[in-house]
């Protein structure tokens, strides 16, 4: 199978896992990327915004790094999706991760880790919403 890399998904995971962790054992917050995103431009006084942006600028940065280190070739990448698609995707991400109350990161992994009900809910809600996508975009459209 292409693309099958069960030890750099295993390391990757790990590495998650670790960032996730020391952030709660640090400062007692979730590594949630949507709601860290959406404090970061709304935080008016300040108080949380450095963390929040030095935390969103690593995400784009450590990719940049594996790459540059020839860890990793992501040159063959595009996006298959053209540009309005893309943005409306991402839109509609963002309400249902505002009205799910966090995001993949945020229930699937630190939510899942803490036995929390509420994001059992809505991670059982993502991959359902995936699997559907997927089959209405490949076998339907």
């Amino acid at each position: 199978m292409a693309g099958f890399a069960p030890v750099s998904g295993l390391i990757g995971g790990a590495l998650i896992g670790l960032a996730a962790t020391i952030l709660m054992l640090t400062i007692g917050r979730i590594a949630g990327v949507c709601g860290i995103a959406v404090n970061a431009m709304t935080d008016y006084d300040g108080s949380g915004r450095l963390w929040r942006v030095a935390f969103l600028l690593g995400l784009p940065l450590g990719a940049m790094l594996v790459g540059a280190a020839g860890l990793k070739d992501w040159s063959h990448l595009q996006f298959q999706a053209s540009l309005p698609v893309t943005v409306v995707a991402g839109f509609v991400v963002g309400v249902g991760a505002t009205f799910g109350s966090g995001c993949t990161s945020g229930h699937g992994i630190c939510g899942l880790a803490r036995f929390s009900t509420r994001s059992i809910v809505a991670t059982a809600t993502f991959i359902a919403a995936a699997v559907a996508t997927v089959f209405v975009i490949r076998h339907v459209l």
